[in-house]
């Protein structure tokens, strides 16, 4: 896919809220979005990994709501995006806690809890702005673009966003999110990633087996 112009971290006017010392050059923070379905699994295990590398990293879903797996597959468990994990956990504990200790739900969402206060929705944030948006599903990705093209292109700054296909599952996203760190980590050290895009994500396809694709969008 297409690589682009300057990545960004914001508007321009908090641009100097986004500044850091590195050696003897000021550059700016790179910001990172991982993106899933319902901010609940594959998204937060890879924010929880790069918020403890030190990155700045933020987390969303694209679905309209968002869905935990329930007593049968047609009996889910469907929450309002904003609403708390810990009281998805105490929902989730009364109502069957052996089952969702056996599922691992109960353990994601005590993770989660600790990461941040509640699932958040893609479409739904308008005032932050990323370098780089990490998806984990093809369909995920197309969510997240069908509404970035919708979107006006004010600033013309661009974004870069690569997907990663991953099974919704925990033992697959605990797979993954070092994967995602390993590559945010050499875009994050690339001098300049709209030259450098194509060779990282050949690096890293290299070395890990994975080949994501990816595409640049402006704000």
């Amino acid at each position: 896919r297409a690589t682009g112009r300057e990545g960004w971290s914001g508007r321009e006017g908090l641009l100097g809220s986004l500044l850091e010392s590195k050696g003897s050059r000021w550059e700016a923070i790179m910001r990172f979005a991982m993106v899933c379905a319902s901010n609940m699994n594959r998204s937060m295990d890879a924010h929880n990994l790069l918020k403890e590398a030190g990155l700045e990293v933020d987390s969303y879903g694209v679905g309209s709501q968002v869905k935990l797996p329930g007593p049968s597959a047609h009996e889910p468990n469907v929450y309002p995006f904003g609403t708390p994990y810990e009281v998805i956990y105490d929902d989730l504990r009364a109502k069957d806690r052996s089952l969702y200790e056996r599922n691992g739900m109960l353990r994601l969402l005590e993770r989660n809890v600790k990461v941040k206060l509640a699932p958040e929705r893609w479409q739904e944030n308008t005032t932050k702005f990323y370098d780089v948006v990490i998806t984990f599903d093809d369909v995920v990705f197309d969510k997240l673009m069908d509404d970035v093209q919708k979107r006006e292109q004010k600033l013309m700054k661009s974004f870069l966003v690569i997907n990663m296909k991953v099974k919704d599952t925990p033992a697959e996203a605990g797979k993954a999110s070092p994967l995602a760190l390993q590559l945010c980590k050499k875009i994050d050290e690339s001098e300049d990633w709209e030259d450098d895009i194509e060779e990282i994500v050949e690096d890293f396809s290299n070395e890990t087996g994975r080949k994501p694709f990816y595409t640049v969008c402006f704000y």
